[in-house]
């Protein structure tokens, strides 16, 4: 069995942080066997090395090794590129497709970003952990494979099995070893050693200089928190390597190439779940407060009615205070406008910015409430409804068609207010 520092030499592997040196060793442990493996880490950490060292150590290193990207396939094609199809199975299956799962026989397949596979894929998946046994596309005849599956995801995969995305029982088949890559802002002694490394190569690469970064800088790399981890390290130093003419790099310079600036924070992550259940709790009181607000204003309303058929007008006063204080509160600095000679206070209430028909309805009668005292006498509807059918009628000379027309009515509809109100 080799050993951590000969494993990464081979692979080029750069740093000797603790948490990186355990998941070597889970490798090169789980290596001998067939059990599945699921790599775990945030994208850019370097998920793609464990699967290729797991089978270079095994016994299937002579056979095939085949990494499919889940995310990059579309979902309606990816059960045939990992199963394949019948001749027919399908518009464009001009021919029989042997699927990864076929050719890979004997040999690996990593999974990376399993955690993006359709559900229905995944019941297939699980068969082929279960008893090795698969299903091309079109076709009802069982094929076995003989392959090991190490797959790879930078999902919480919790969450997803919460959210029912991604099954529970297929989860447990792929994590019999899980190997949990530690983001680079956790491996802040590698993360200098790393771009030197990487700026070495760029130097070599583009047949110039390579950079090199003063005391300032190198501190600013290690507090920065790289959220796109070893990926986006290795962008930062093509692009210094590249665009900078000097090859000293200062503070100022290399943090123009840093997104954010030298900010050692990401903006905090607010559970969704918890948005939604805060936002729920919020507008369940806002509701309440505009039943209280409306139930409120019937009760003024009906009040005023009552007290100005008594001609009551102080004990009117006296009670639209004691609504008032009830609505409002108790506020000595806020003072209700009052009309010289008038027995009523002139309400000042807020507008709510509500669109559902109760709360319209709330704002309507608002708004309406002194309308309805002062035309408490006009004509009911249906009187005013009489009215304008006998006018129509006149002016119309007594046809039905004309005044239908006029009133925006069908001749029929007009017919039978005519002869239901005896016209």
């Amino acid at each position: 069995m080799e050993n951590i520092q000969a494993i990464k030499q081979r692979f080029e592997i750069i740093g000797n942080d603790p948490k990186l040196n355990r998941a070597l060793e889970k490798a090169i442990q789980v290596a001998p066997t067939d059990i599945s493996v699921l790599v775990t880490g945030e994208s850019g950490v370097g998920k793609e090395a464990i699967p290729k060292i797991i089978h270079s150590l095994s016994h299937r290193k002579h056979a095939k090794y085949i990494a499919v990207n889940c995310g990059a396939i579309p979902e309606g094609t990816i059960d045939s590129e990992l199963f394949g199809h019948e001749k027919g199975a399908f518009t464009g299956a001009t021919s029989t497709r042997s699927g990864y799962f076929e050719v890979a026989d004997g040999g690996t397949i990593f999974l990376d970003e399993v955690g993006e596979l359709p559900l229905t894929t995944q019941v297939r998946l699980l068969r082929v952990l279960e008893n090795g046994e698969f299903l091309k596309v079109g076709s009802s005849q069982v094929q076995k494979t003989d392959v090991r599956i190490v797959a790879a995801t930078n999902v919480n995969m919790f969450e997803a099995i919460k959210k029912e995305k991604f099954r529970e029982d297929l989860y447990y088949r792929l994590s019999t070893v899980e190997i949990n890559i530690p983001p680079l802002r956790e491996r802040e002694d590698d993360i200098h050693l790393l771009f030197r490394k990487f700026a070495s190569d760029f130097g070599q690469k583009y047949k110039m200089p390579t950079i090199r970064l003063d005391e300032n800088a190198v501190q600013l790399l290690l507090k920065y928190r790289w959220p796109g981890n070893i990926r986006q390290l290795r962008n930062i130093a093509e692009q210094v390597s590249v665009l900078e003419e000097k090859r000293n790099i200062s503070i100022a310079t290399l943090n123009g190439y840093l997104p954010n600036g030298n900010s050692n924070t990401l903006p905090a992550l607010i559970d969704k779940d918890k948005k939604e259940s805060d936002f729920s709790n919020e507008r369940e009181i806002l509701y309440k407060v505009l039943f209280d607000m409306k139930g409120d204003l019937n009760d003024l309303k009906k009040l005023t009615m009552e007290l100005l058929k008594n001609n009551d007008t102080q004990k009117v006063q006296e009670e639209n205070e004691h609504l008032i204080q009830k609505i409002y509160g108790d506020n000595d600095d806020t003072e209700t406008p009052k009309e010289e000679n008038s027995p009523l206070p002139i309400l000042q209430l807020p507008e709510p910015q509500i669109e559902n028909n109760f709360e319209a309805s709330i704002i309507d009668d608002k708004y309406h409430f002194a309308e309805e005292i002062e035309e408490e006498e006009t004509l009911s509807l249906q009187e005013k409804e009489i009215e304008l059918i006998k006018k129509s009628l006149e002016r119309n000379r007594g046809k039905r068609k004309a005044a239908a027309s006029e009133l925006g009515i069908s001749e029929r509809t007009l017919y039978r207010k005519i002869k239901q109100y005896d016209l």
